[in-house]
């Protein structure tokens, strides 16, 4: 569909469609599993600080509702299209599959910068983003959650609108909120916990100790940051680190309590005193041994791949890595892939815990999330690795399998209605 068509929703279709063919999906059933149900495009007009009138353009695409309301998250970022969105919505299905949620695919974006917001004008612009949406989401039908961009705050504006034109305190139309709001404990680690975690299953995977072990981290914000504190509370020596700043290296290890306080001051990780500056290039081809991609889409090409130095790939950012990039590191037997759709699903578990904690009004303790969120990635990891091993695939065809399968056999249960 040309109104998707976008570099990411075509690097989507491309791993859809290598899956597709590896499950020896008809041609004819394609489409419907790959294009998305529903895609809404709205504009947004806002009063600014100065007085002026702007008007943002914001979008939610919710992929397939097979197996229950649609679950994803809200990003704000300047380059945000319908196509990007479209492409998250499509890896959020197959995501929540693999991991058993009873979920489909959702995204949403505002094209906005919120860096040159005034809180107001944030609150502002999300509130009317949620007015928008109110015929399109639901608890039962599409619940949000942060991305990048937004965070607690943003949710708890969400839950506000809602609430307030529904007349009553509805906590389960968005998870990731305020703890005092129904929140969960652990949700807003679950994502860099969840990659660290599974790192040390794939550590296991391939005889690598932690304790000796280095690793470099791109993109320090929420996931990135709970990525490389876990992992340093393993053993593992942090070399290097960025953000949309700038990177930092330091061969001789990260203190990232200095690191932390760094960032709370200047809200970068640039000019930080105890390392050399990196360009973000650079930083993807420093050697060490476990790489954590935490930021954008397509930052593994073609072009670099061949290049990294790295025996773990754990994917923290959604799409990192192209099909191109993919088709070299399939031929680097050294290069262990931990996928995105299972090295990042801690986010969607545990605001799958949060969402049915918030329709029960019962909530549990950070442990018991914690735990609950463990057991399910390691049978997810466990059944993706064994189906790598029966079929001599990549990880990432084999994650992608299992989840399209679901959601096919879901279909197929479900029939077509006329």
């Amino acid at each position: 569909m040309e109104i998707y068509n976008h570099p990411t929703f075509n690097m989507a279709c491309q791993q859809f469609e290598l899956a597709a063919d590896q499950l020896e999906i008809p041609a004819t059933e394609r489409p419907r599993l790959k294009y998305p149900k529903r895609a809404m495009i709205v504009s947004l007009p806002c009063r600014a600080a100065d007085g002026s009138t702007r008007v943002f353009e914001g979008f939610r695409v919710q992929h397939h509702l097979t197996l229950g309301p649609t679950k994803g998250g809200l990003r704000y970022h300047p380059d945000v299209t319908l196509g990007e969105v479209a492409a998250l919505a499509m890896w959020m299905s197959w995501k929540c599959a693999l991991t058993g949620l009873p979920y489909g695919g959702a995204k949403g974006g505002i094209a906005c910068d919120p860096r040159h917001m005034t809180p107001a004008e944030l609150e502002q612009l999300t509130r009317r983003f949620t007015q928008e949406m109110i015929p399109f989401i639901g608890p039962q039908v599409d619940i949000m959650a942060p991305d990048m961009g937004t965070n607690e705050q943003v949710m708890a504006w969400i839950m506000d609108s809602y609430s307030v034109h529904m007349g009553h305190s509805v906590p389960s139309i968005v998870t990731g909120k305020p703890v005092s709001l129904g929140g969960s404990l652990g949700r807003r680690e679950a994502t860099g916990r969840g990659v660290a975690h599974l790192v040390a299953r794939a550590a296991d995977t391939i005889g690598l100790d932690l304790k000796q072990a280095t690793a470099v981290v791109q993109g320090y914000g929420n996931v990135g940051s709970v990525s490389a504190q876990t992992l340093d509370s393993f053993g593992v020596k942090i070399i290097a680190v960025s953000d949309v700043f700038g990177g930092i290296f330091n061969t001789r290890g990260i203190d990232l309590v200095k690191l932390d306080e760094h960032v709370a001051r200047h809200r970068t990780v640039k000019d930080f005193p105890e390392a050399e500056p990196v360009s973000n290039e650079q930083l993807l081809l420093t050697p060490c041994d476990i790489l954590v991609p935490a930021a954008m889409e397509r930052q593994i090409t073609g072009a670099n791949a061949a290049r990294i130095h790295c025996r773990i790939l754990a994917e923290g950012a959604n799409g990192p890595t192209t099909p191109e990039a993919d088709v070299i590191l399939n031929q680097r037997d050294e290069v262990f892939v931990i996928p995105d759709i299972l090295c990042n699903a801690g986010g969607v578990v545990v605001s799958y815990f949060e969402w049915v904690q918030d329709l029960q009004s019962f909530f549990w303790s950070e442990t018991e999330v914690m735990q609950r969120l463990y057991h399910i990635l390691d049978e997810a990891y466990d059944h993706v690795w064994r189906q790598a091993r029966a079929k001599k695939i990549s990880m990432r065809l084999a994650a992608l399998s299992v989840g399209i399968q679901r959601v096919r056999e879901a279909k197929a249960l479900r029939g077509l209605f006329p």
